[in-house]
């Protein structure tokens, strides 16, 4: 009886914490859909200069020199990086594979003059 009992307490336990851990990591994609979001105005701004483009793996790259749109780069990057990597645990995919259906999408719903890279690493402005 006291075996079931500490099975029950064990089992139950962990439940707890994967159930905390899934609560965690939603607040933790909360926290970069935010981040993202502030963060927007200035990559389209970056894109509209032709500082920055969209590449073929769902990322920004640097396309000029300013260190200003470099630290918006990083930050994109890292927080992209976060959900293609919890859309694959989900999907059962890789996080490059996330990725690259995700430039595809950002690809057709860039604006004209924004920065793209096709497939075969070719820039070109759409």
């Amino acid at each position: 009886m006291k075996i079931s009992f500490l099975r029950l307490l064990v089992l139950s336990a962990a439940l707890r914490l994967g159930v905390a851990s899934v609560t965690l990591h939603a607040q933790d994609l909360g926290a970069v859909k935010g981040r993202m979001a502030q963060r927007l105005s200035k990559l389209d701004a970056f894109k509209a200069q032709g500082l920055i483009g969209e590449n073929n793996r769902g990322f920004v790259d640097l396309r000029g020199g300013d260190t200003a749109a470099g630290d918006v780069v990083a930050g994109e990057n890292r927080d992209r990086g976060e959900v293609y990597a919890a859309l694959a645990k989900q999907t059962g995919g890789t996080a490059d594979q996330v990725g690259r259906v995700r430039a595809k999408q950002i690809a057709a719903g860039s604006a004209a003059g924004v920065w793209l890279q096709r497939e075969d690493g070719s820039w070109y402005k759409k």
